[in-house]
């Protein structure tokens, strides 16, 4: 049976009180991977990681992909009041996971990398794509004036949720916009953000502190991650240079990176037999 959003769902109330949708496939009793997904308008475990779910499964692994508190079908949170490493401690906690493998996108990447150097004892490996470290992250390649141009899509699109702000969204995070800008996909998206105003509402007001999400990594122990690493960027990522992961590789000790041509923020989803691959391998060798 093939896998759906449907059949994949479910629900689980944390300790804290905090209600969160994830989705689930593969043994129960292998080794657990967590994917985590970006920060964008109607970004949630499915929308970001279908394509990459059922296949990581099939390889042998039990896979878990949450909407973190503030996205999807999980609970509102307020900007000031976010703490994505909290959460997925307890998440691990109430499924009984003592340690797993992180796979992070984005805003995803940076709750990945803090919680490897928060605790080690608790992350077998790292993956990222296309990773967040907050302000001052690229500081040669990136914007010297501000948000890059795609993290200014990101917000336009938060402000005003509608069909043509997330087809310039998905354009932005992708490299080739005629396969992926399609009107279908455009359309799911604003349809999944408008369906929670109250996550809009709160990453818009989180801006007038500074950011729309909290940036909590202390980058100087970014160097103390003892985990197997695997680094992946799109060379034409025009939301997060890739900068970014080569900070990232001069920092991490056991780490490789991967830089993809043609291949914007998604890396996942526009070459997603490639990093199903990867990732496996990665997994399977490391």
């Amino acid at each position: 049976m093939p896998l759906t959003q449907e059949s994949a769902a479910r629900d689980i109330t944390l300790p804290s009180g905090t209600h969160v949708r994830y989705y689930e496939a593969g043994d129960a009793h292998a080794t657990p991977v967590v994917l985590l997904h970006g920060s964008g308008p109607g970004a949630t475990g499915w929308s970001n990681f279908s394509g990459n779910i059922g296949a990581i499964a099939d390889a042998g692994f039990r896979v878990l992909a949450p909407d973190m508190p503030g996205w999807g079908g999980s609970d509102a949170v307020a900007t000031k009041d976010m703490d994505h490493d909290r959460d997925l401690v307890e998440l691990l906690d109430a499924l009984g996971i003592e340690a797993a493998a992180l796979v992070g996108n984005s805003m995803g990447a940076h709750t990945a990398v803090r919680f490897a150097t928060l605790h080690p004892e608790r992350i077998t490996h790292l993956v990222t794509m296309g990773a967040s470290l907050g302000r001052g992250q690229a500081s040669l390649f990136g914007a010297g004036d501000g948000p890059s141009e795609g993290l200014k899509t990101i917000v336009r699109a938060y402000k005003d949720a509608s069909p043509e702000n997330m087809k310039a969204l998905v354009e932005i995070m992708t490299y080739d916009k005629a396969r992926f800008a399609t009107p279908e996909l455009t359309k799911a998206r604003s349809d999944a953000a408008l369906a929670r105003p109250d996550h809009l509402r709160n990453y818009v007001e989180g801006l007038a502190h500074g950011a729309p999400i909290p940036i909590r990594v202390d980058r100087e122990r970014i160097r103390e991650i003892e985990a197997p690493a695997l680094l992946i960027h799109g060379k034409d990522d025009r939301v997060l240079h890739f900068e970014v992961t080569l900070f990232l590789l001069a920092n991490i000790p056991n780490s490789r990176a991967v830089l993809l041509n043609r291949c914007g923020h998604w890396a996942m989803i526009e070459h997603a037999e490639e990093f199903n691959r990867l990732v496996v391998d990665f997994l399977r060798n490391n």
